[in-house]
């Protein structure tokens, strides 16, 4: 171990008196809380659009400025750390936290809405990234993204699933401005215990945060952003006989050309050409929007079907987030297991996880039923969540081994694009379009038996019989689209096995970089010759 790994591995950023357990107890507490304190809460959007009078769309579309937001800070991220200490950091994104909790829970301005939750993102990604890579030696010596990956995905994950039962619990008991007010008290604490326990140490003299492409981070943002707005209210605006759609894609189309232009032309862009280069990039970026397209069918038709069919209520739904979280922990074990312990390829775990995927679209076709009970969606959801765990660690730590350090946190968010940023509306928008195109097409061929002549329509009032009809159109259309997914599924497997992988390497490290490396050891001298002296 050298002395930087010596040095970091002691987490130095707390006061000499603080136990090691208090300083990776409290690090990791703040990452969960900082994961817990986003801009709005998904779980509580029925009772968000009744106070606030907004449409679905317009706090969908606020969620998904958070997720860019969450992307487009990744390459700055060591440059932050550089800059300021972690006792400066987390108070700071704490104060920035608390003030997007309280404007969200308070504003029924959608454009205020939109930039809050894009800056919570930003902020939730910097102090997650601060606490991970503070205790990063404790959690593998060896540096080993087979073994740290899993972690950061387990937690990020498994935040997602506990912050949706307790705004479920208390937006159903209480209020869902609670969740917001237990966010703010949380983060205060964080600010009392961060002043407390923290000290101003600095990794290396600070680094000016000059020669930061900050234009060119704003424009690859709004593109996101536009790009998210088209297909987030496509189906509301009737998509291209809209003005509005037109526009926005109009003016994406020139944003993404200036973005582009900036990235050619410049010495040091916010993205640099050379990030969409590497060999098996694309590739990487194909993977997580199959993934998106796969998991879309959960929000949809999962949604559609326990909320249209089933009625379920606000509590039995969010109830599912507890097998969900046992898939969680299930993805991450497996992905520690065959990464780190087995050590097998790339090429097997990405399948592996992606027949994790199509199982669940596979057991949702056959279990489709008016009649079925909620414990057997437990099994499809463990299955769900353990496969979109899985492929998140395999491919992450596959794009580490590609990507140079130089490149990777910028490779990072432009699979981010992906990932988190379009992905998402992209992959809803086009099941929701083959759903709806199913259902009106199953509506109508099951509607035509129903005339004078059907003897049925005799002994039934129209609205009984009417109301069946729409029921077994949608059960109908639900199970057929759960059919064209299994069909796509097996399609992105035969097309993983013909991939070329590269197999994973004995040891899969965090890159080294000898610069800070030796900035590192200065500062490390220094201390010791101050406390010589």
């Amino acid at each position: 171990m050298t002395p930087l790994d010596d040095l970091m591995r002691k987490v130095p950023a707390f006061k000499e008196w603080v136990p090691m357990w208090a300083r990776v107890g409290f690090f990791y507490s703040c990452i969960v809380i900082f994961q817990c304190s986003g801009g709005i809460y998904l779980s509580a959007l029925s009772e968000m659009m009744g106070a606030t009078a907004l449409m679905q769309e317009d706090i969908l579309m606020a969620g998904y400025a958070s997720f860019v937001g969450i992307t487009m800070i990744f390459p700055i991220l060591f440059r932050l750390k550089f800059r300021l200490p972690s006792r400066t950091i987390l108070p700071v994104v704490a104060i920035g936290l608390i003030a997007g909790n309280l404007i969200t829970m308070s504003t029924d301005n959608l454009p205020v809405l939109t930039v809050t939750c894009f800056a919570t993102g930003v902020l939730r990604m910097w102090g997650t990234f601060e606490c991970f890579s503070s205790i990063q030696l404790r959690i593998t010596p060896t540096r080993n993204f087979a073994v740290f990956f899993p972690v950061i995905y387990f937690t990020v994950f498994g935040c997602i699933q506990l912050s949706g039962l307790a705004t479920a619990y208390l937006s159903y008991f209480y209020s869902w401005h609670y969740m917001h007010y237990l966010a703010v008290a949380m983060l205060l604490m964080v600010i009392g215990l961060s002043r407390w326990l923290l000290r101003p140490f600095y990794l290396r003299p600070p680094l000016p945060l000059y020669g930061i492409d900050w234009l060119g981070a704003i424009l690859w943002s709004v593109v996101l952003l536009l790009i998210a707005f088209v297909f987030n209210y496509g189906d509301y605006y009737d998509w291209f006989d809209s003005p509005y759609i037109r526009l926005a894609l109009v003016c994406a189309g020139v944003f993404l050309f200036l973005s582009l232009q900036r990235m050619w032309h410049i010495r040091h862009s916010y993205i640099e050409t050379e990030t969409f280069k590497y060999r098996h990039f694309v590739t990487v970026m194909f993977l997580f929007f199959a993934l998106n397209c796969l998991s879309a069918t959960s929000t949809v038709l999962q949604g559609a079907f326990t909320g249209g069919i089933l009625h379920y209520d606000s509590l039995n739904a969010i109830s599912l987030n507890l097998p969900g979280l046992l898939g969680v922990v299930v993805g991450a074990f497996l992905s520690w297991l065959f990464l780190a312990r087995w050590q097998m390829s790339y090429k097997v775990v990405t399948f592996i996880g992606f027949v994790f995927m199509v199982l669940y679209q596979f057991v949702m076709y056959f279990l489709i039923s008016p009649e079925m009970n909620i414990e057997r969606l437990y099994l499809p959801l463990i299955l769900k969540n353990a496969g979109n765990v899985m492929i998140y660690v395999v491919l992450t730590t596959y794009l580490s081994q590609i990507v140079p350090f130089k490149h990777f946190f910028q490779a990072l968010c432009a699979v981010g694009f992906v990932r988190e940023g379009v992905g998402g509306p992209i992959a809803s928008a086009l099941v929701t379009r083959i759903f709806k195109i199913t259902y009106q097409s199953n509506y109508y061929t099951l509607g035509g038996e129903l005339d004078a002549l059907n003897p049925m329509t005799g002994h039934l009032s129209f609205p009984t019989y009417f109301g069946e009809l729409q029921r077994q159109a949608m059960l109908v259309s639900i199970k057929e689209v759960f059919g064209y997914a299994v069909l796509f599924g097996i399609l992105l497997l035969l097309f993983i096995l013909i991939t070329r992988y590269t197999r994973v390497v004995h040891r899969i490290k965090l890159f080294r970089v000898p610069v800070v490396g030796r900035l590192f050891a200065i500062n490390l001298s220094q201390e010791r010759l101050e406390d010589t002296v």
